[in-house]
């Protein structure tokens, strides 16, 4: 059984993966045309975080994402700053990858970004429902420690 948060912001949606396991390996389906979550096809990307990296926060104005981590174990984690959104204001947290299994879509509005959680990188494959404009990017950025966000990205011990 996979874990993440149990209330997630609105327009959040989580898909648990299933592996697929024979005596070859296995097979793990990430996002299918007939699941709710799919919107449209945009284009496919991979983008990996070193250890010690934090890749954060941007959104899109358009653009939906969906995160499967491949290789490794991320902390994926959402900010809502929307001011319509029932949610405003919430954080969510993920931590997955080959251990847990999961598909987020990450709706657009939604702040998010990503951290290895262990001493290996980290490998996303975003399927997103928009092709990367190179002149015009639907991207808008802030530094991952931004105190109006306030999200403490270290390793929490103890």
């Amino acid at each position: 059984m996979a874990v993440y948060p149990k209330k997630l912001i609105h327009g959040v949606r989580v898909r648990e993966l299933r592996l697929i396991p024979d005596d070859r390996g296995f097979l793990m389906e990430m996002l299918r045309s007939d699941w709710p979550e799919f919107e449209k096809f945009g284009q496919v990307y991979i983008t990996v975080a070193y250890p010690g990296v934090v890749k954060a926060w941007h959104y899109h104005k358009k653009q939906t994402d969906h995160f499967i981590c491949v290789q490794g174990m991320a902390r994926v984690v959402l900010y809502d700053p929307r001011e319509d959104s029932p949610t405003r204001g919430m954080i969510n947290e993920f931590h997955m990858g080959h251990m847990n299994p999961l598909l987020v879509k990450i709706p657009p509005g939604v702040y998010h970004g990503f951290t290895p959680d262990g001493p290996e990188p980290c490998m996303i494959v975003n399927i997103p429902t928009e092709v990367y404009n190179y002149e015009n990017p639907d991207e808008y950025r802030r530094p991952y420690d931004d105190p109006e966000i306030g999200y403490d990205w270290s390793v929490r011990s103890g």
